[in-house]
Order: structure tokens, then sequence, then C-alpha cells
């Protein structure tokens, strides 16, 4: 049985996305430190990287060529300083030099082969990439295969999720939504309950709680350089901001503004920021980044009694269901479409805002199955590769979508016909069935029908 902590689910990191830009980072990265523990670092004179699959296929749009560079670098999605992004490429490419981490520095130009092998596909996932590293005499010191499985996951070749730094048991590990409920019920806990006693397995309660809402303060941060940066985003679409100007509006004399449009604007200005390469929460992945943050900003903003408790509540019970998506089908957008990320984000925050507000276990099942049951079948198809069209926008009607799930469930008394488990299991064999035209390759739907500019 995999243990996974709720800080696998919610990390800090780096737009505009977590499968194709903190998962090659990560494994590039790790590539580095591989090759520093064998010793074999110092010499290294050429490397070789390869992407495969949907990470070819929309990585330019995605900026997986530099989240590689940088990670070759030594950098981690958690720590680069994204305000001096653009002078460390600009660094790179003046001086035709790329410094490996602890290491050599080798060619830019010559001594770096990054190929986009959009034609092929490795045979684990749909999101694969493989180093070499090469002496001087052309020799292969070192030869691996990474994939990226969604939400800034990453393994090596066969390996098992979760291998190579696997935790300590929980006393209430679950499996699926009926165990996690039926655990409640014998122990007499309430999911967050539950939730913080597994975490604190491997952090103290005050650290959790720390934790959690350092997060909920970067996911604040990150609404407030949304609605103060203007301008376009980057890449050919040349799409403009609006979080700014919907702010101002909400702001101005006279302007209640109904709750949907905040919504709108927490989440809009979440996914610019995560389109323009800023610092966001994976939550549980970038290109879904937007949702949770908006409907935490919407409990704290709009529900009377709101409070710190109530945020953590929500963070706790998010991370179960986020949980639950990883173990038992994928938070993947190249593997089961925007359902994987959207969806599970929808999820996750209508069963956390059931239980910021106080609803019971039944009724936070029964939010977080709503918010993927009308989700399901949901695509990954965006325009140029790029993280922007539809998903901005995406973001912003899965937030609202989230409320409204919650608000139904708090409605009834927890009983419904269809479960949590019942439409995890049909996301994931939806996926499955799926095209791969419809799963963050830009080979099908609007990546095809919307004319670029």
């Amino acid at each position: 049985m995999m243990s996974i902590s709720i800080f696998d689910i919610f990390k800090v990191g780096i737009g505009p996305s977590s499968s194709h830009t903190m998962g090659p980072m990560r494994a590039a990265g790790q590539f580095i430190q591989d090759l520093e523990r064998m010793s074999l670092l110092s010499q290294v004179v050429r490397v070789g990287v390869q992407l495969y699959g949907s990470l070819a296929l929309t990585g330019r749009g995605h900026c997986t060529d530099m989240a590689v560079l940088l990670g070759l670098e030594g950098e981690q999605p958690e720590t680069l300083d994204t305000e001096g992004l653009d002078g460390r490429l600009e660094r790179i490419r003046e001086q035709g030099q790329l410094r490996l981490a602890n290491g050599p520095a080798i060619d830019f130009d010559e001594a770096l082969d990054l190929l986009f092998q959009v034609d092929q596909v490795l045979p684990r996932h749909p999101n694969g990439m493989r180093f070499t590293a090469l002496d001087a005499d052309g020799d292969v010191l070192a030869r691996e295969e990474f994939y990226s499985l969604g939400g800034g996951f990453i393994v090596r070749g066969e390996e098992e999720a979760g291998d190579g730094g696997a935790l300590a048991d929980p006393p209430f590990p679950f499996e699926s939504a009926a165990e996690l409920l039926s655990l409640c019920k014998i122990h007499d806990l309430h999911i967050h309950e539950l939730v913080l006693q597994n975490e604190s397995t491997w952090r103290s309660s005050a650290e959790v709680r720390e934790c959690l809402l350092s997060l909920w303060q970067v996911m604040q941060d990150c609404v407030k350089r949304g609605f103060s940066r203007e301008g376009v985003l980057p890449g050919r679409l040349r799409v403009r901001r609006r979080a700014p100007r919907l702010y101002r509006e909400l702001c101005g004399e006279g302007a209640a503004g109904d709750f949907m449009d905040w919504v709108n604007a927490y989440a809009l200005a979440v996914n610019e920021e995560n389109a323009a390469g800023g610092r966001v929460v994976t939550a549980p992945t970038n290109g879904a980044a937007g949702i949770i943050p908006a409907v935490i900003h919407y409990y704290r903003r709009f529900v009377s009694g709101a409070d710190e408790e109530g945020v953590f509540r929500f963070l706790l019970t998010a991370g179960a269901i986020g949980i639950l998506y990883k173990k038992n089908a994928s938070l993947s957008g190249a593997e089961m479409g925007c359902q994987g990320e959207v969806g599970v984000a929808c999820s996750m925050a209508a069963g956390g805002l059931v239980a910021a507000m106080g609803g019971n276990d039944e009724q936070v099942e029964n939010a977080a199955e709503i918010g993927m049951e009308h989700n399901l079948g949901l695509t990954c198809d965006p325009v140029a590769g790029l993280v922007q069209v539809p998903c901005i926008e995406r973001n912003a009607m899965g937030a609202v979508k989230a409320v409204n799930a919650a608000r139904m469930a708090l409605r009834g008394d927890g009983t419904h016909i269809v479960h949590l488990d019942q439409v995890i299991a049909t996301m994931r064999q939806t996926g499955l069935d799926m095209s791969h035209h419809y799963k963050e390759t830009s080979q099908g739907g609007l990546a095809v029908n919307v004319t670029e500019c």
C-alpha cells in the first residue's frame, strides 16, 4: 500500500505546467544528482535529452525545454527565482554555456542535444524523457528514462510511483472513499481529523498547520500578483490578462459584485500568473491551480463565520480527495484529459468547501462526487500547446462548479446514488477510452479548430 501525503498533492511550483514544466525540471535535476552520486559528473562533456509523446508535442508551449535547462543547472521548481528567469536564460544563450549543477560547463549549442520526438512515445506514459551523458570519447556514461506522471510527480524507468523515499505507514491508511468514510465512523473522526493524524506520522501537527497555511499564503500572493500585472501573456496567441480589469471593476465605487464574479476573478488571476510562468501552488496540477484558491477566497469573503480553522479543514479534506484520485486514477492531463486536472481540482475544492463550512463526511463525499461527475469526459486540448486557451477560463468554470456542488451537497443529508469511488473509477476508464488527440497533445478539439493569430 503506497502512502501519499497531502504535501505530495499540494506543492509550490512554477508555471505553466506541473507535468510539462515542473516534472521535466525535477527529472533533469535528478539525472544530474545521479551522475554526481556515481562520481561521473566531472567526466561529462555532452548531454542528450529526448522528449517523447505529449512532452514533445506541446513541450515548447509548456516551456519544457526551458525547464530541462534549468533542471540541468540544479534548479528546483520550489526555489527557482521566477523574477530573474529571463536574465538566467539570456545568460545561457549569450555565453553559450550550460553550467551543470556542481559540475562542468558544457557548450550550449554543440554539446547539448535536446530533441522533441513528436512521433514516438515511451511505453509507460505519454510524458516520457530520456537523458544521456557522454564523455570526451563519446562513450555513454549514463542513460536514464523518466516519466512525468502529472502534478509534478516523476518516476524513473520501471520503478513504481513512490519508490525511493517511501513514507512510514500512517495510523489510518485508506485506498478508497468507502474505506476513508468507514475509518472515520469507526474511530469517531471527521475526514480532516483523520488526515491530520496521518500527516502527523511524518511531521508534527503544528508543522502540518504551518505548512498548509503557508501554502494558502502562496495562493493569496499569487492572486495579488494576478490582480496587479497587466499586459499580454507569453506565446503567439497574445492573450491579454483579464483579471486586473475585472478586479478594478469589482472594487469600483458602488460595485458590489456577485460572488460568481469574484470567484471568476480569483481563478483567472491565478491561471494568468501560471500561464506567465509565475509561482503557484500545484493543486493538484498547475493547469488547474486556480480552482482551490478561488474557492477558498470565496469561503473567506462570502461565508459567514469563515476563519483560518476553516481553511485548515478545507486543505486537509481536499488533500485526502486528491490522494484518492492519485491512487485510483491519475492527475495527468496527458493520461486522463482535463478531467484529471480541472475535474479533480473541482472535486477536491467542492469537498474541501463542505468541510470548511461544517458539513459532515457524507456531504463532503457527495460534494466531491458531484464535482467530478459533471466534469467526466473533459478533454485537454490546449490551443497552440499553451496553458491559456481554454485552460484559464476552464479554471473559473471549475471553481464556480465546485461552489455549486458544495452548496447542493450541504442542502442534502449526504444520501446519494453515485458515490465518489464509482465516479473515480469512471473517470479513469473514460480517460483510458479517450483518444490521445484529446489528451494534452494539441491534436484535437479546440487545438485544431481554433485558428491561431
